[in-house]
């Protein structure tokens, strides 16, 4: 029986493999710090280049698109009335075949708004957005600003052209309040100068047009107020997910030996690395290699009594309630590049705590499309909003299969970015939806039951019990302020939100109830 490795450090580390003969050597990256920050996100940094539309395949030809779009609207004058048919989309080369496959992000300037449009919904208020425009075919939406402090009093909606069609979908409201799903003040990963302002993202499925409309809050006449300024800097992001992962067979692996593994949180045993795998997913999967072999798909489920062998072979770390472990879909099994993530990972003491979330991406989606809306809200995290990986550490979709989230081993105290003021030493899990007003499937709050029971058994937490969790300051507590809350708890109950929606939320009772009996309390 495989080892559980339970145990994690305090500090961020690196979590690489050195790979004989010709595969390639992956060298122990530096320590997390301003300057470690994604390659990817250097040159294309949200903010970065010219003020003209920036998208990270084909610039140019994006750029081109766009600047026609405008000019059309700038010779009628005003705001044109834009027939029901679909431009023609531009060609795609070699290159863009090969971004669909792996994904990619547009990013559009937006405009000040010189009149309300006719098509607008609510009062009329000054703004700024987009008229409808084609783009290349993208599935998630949102709209980020330069400075991560600043939020976003107002409204945000858009309307979406479903790929190769010519009909327009109705306006939908984009959840403005994010800025309590980010890393804690006075961490590294926010200290960075890559973490800018955001909306939550919006799933909107295959599109190719778009159109948008951000109007400020109206001002109070009671209180004489007038209406808060927008951010600067506002840009529409518009995410394609790229194709889901092909089914891959058992590829032929290369051995490692223990030695590999030195100075990094990973068994000291011999496994194989599939030569598919890149050095960036071989380290991702490494740290999950105490569970399932290097490059799996999946993480298969155990029986309380297999958990519990497992967990006691360590016997300092053994604890005497634990769940069954669920199936877990890895990061390779849902598609995650790795390449657009720091490549070091960064852990806390313990896991004390769990915050359920909801994604606000709403319901639009079936659970084939799970994959696709993960890896359209990992980019949108790190291409658009700088952090520096996935946010949450889990993920549950509307069938109840849970989803490995933020790199660093699905056993381990990993540091997400969640839950503002409260990422040390807790876990956050995003339902994916929309719950404010829909009541979530019971497969997903099982869902939820079923991985606290098993990963707050692993820490010795009771789910129906109360933690004392230190603030590291946010909209709600002050830093430091010491709150004792629900062990597994709402975002709300860590921060001033409507997240986890009132539906979800009222089903976090059961959600404790269950996950401490499968615990055996």
């Amino acid at each position: 029986m495989r080892a559980l490795l339970v145990t994690s450090v305090g500090v961020t580390c690196a979590a690489a493999l050195t790979l004989p003969l010709a595969a390639p050597a992956l060298s122990a990256p530096a320590a997390h710090s301003a300057s470690a920050r994604p390659p990817s996100l250097s040159p294309e940094s949200p903010g970065s280049g010219p003020p003209s539309a920036r998208t990270e395949a084909a610039p140019d030809e994006a750029n081109e698109t766009n600047e026609a779009n405008r000019g059309d609207e700038a010779n009628e004058g005003g705001t044109p009335e834009v027939p029901e048919v679909p431009e023609a989309a531009p060609p795609r080369t070699g290159e863009t075949r090969a971004a669909a496959l792996a994904g990619s992000t547009q990013s559009l300037p937006l405009e000040p708004l010189a009149a309300p449009s006719d098509r607008a919904v609510g009062p009329a208020a000054s703004g700024q957005g987009l008229d409808r425009r084609t783009a290349r075919p993208f599935s998630l939406v949102g709209v980020v600003w330069d400075d991560a402090e600043a939020e976003l009093h107002g409204t945000v909606q858009v309307r979406t052209r479903a790929a190769g069609g010519t009909s327009w979908s109705d306006w939908q409201d984009v959840e403005t309040h994010n800025a309590e799903h980010a890393a804690d003040l006075g961490s590294a990963e926010r200290a960075s100068g890559a973490v800018r302002g955001a909306t939550a993202p919006l799933w909107v499925g295959d599109s190719d047009g778009v159109e948008v409309r951000v109007r400020p809050e109206a001002p109070d006449p009671q209180h004489r107020s007038a209406a808060a300024p927008l951010p600067e800097g506002l840009r529409l992001e518009l995410v394609d997910p790229g194709a889901d992962p092909a089914p891959e067979p058992a590829p032929a692996g290369r051995t490692v030996t223990p030695a590999a593994f030195a100075g990094n949180p990973v068994p000291p045993t011999t496994t194989a690395v599939p030569e598919a795998l890149t050095a960036e997913s071989a380290a991702t999967s490494a740290v999950n290699a105490d569970l399932a072999p290097l490059g799996a798909t999946v993480i298969p489920a155990l029986t309380k009594a297999e958990t519990e062998e497992e967990a006691a072979i360590v016997a300092a770390g053994a604890k005497p309630y634990i769940g069954p472990r669920p199936k877990i879909v890895t990061r390779k099994g849902w598609g995650a590049d790795e390449k657009l993530r720091e490549r070091n990972f960064a852990y806390t003491k313990s896991v004390k705590a769990a915050f359920v979330h909801h994604s606000a991406t709403g319901n639009n989606y079936t659970c084939k499309q799970a994959p696709s809306v993960l890896r359209s809200i990992y980019r949108y995290h790190v291409k658009s909003s700088g952090w520096r990986d996935f946010g949450y550490n889990f993920a549950v979709d509307k069938c109840g299969n849970i989803y490995e989230g933020r790199a660093g081993g699905v056993s381990k105290a990993v540091l997400g970015a969640h839950t503002l003021g409260f990422n040390t030493n807790t876990m956050g899990v995003a339902v994916l939806g929309t719950y404010s007003s829909t009541n979530p499937p019971a497969a997903a709050v099982t869902a939820v039951s079923k991985l606290t029971a098993w990963k707050l058994g692993l820490f010795g937490a009771n789910p129906k019990g109360k933690v004392t969790l230190v603030s590291g300051g946010s909209g709600k507590y002050s830093k430091g302020k010491k709150v004792k809350m629900n062990v597994i708890s709402g975002h709300r109950d860590g921060f001033a939100t409507e997240c986890p929606g009132a539906r979800l939320y009222k089903k976090l009772g059961k959600a404790r109830t269950s996950s401490a009996k499968l615990q055996g309390r």
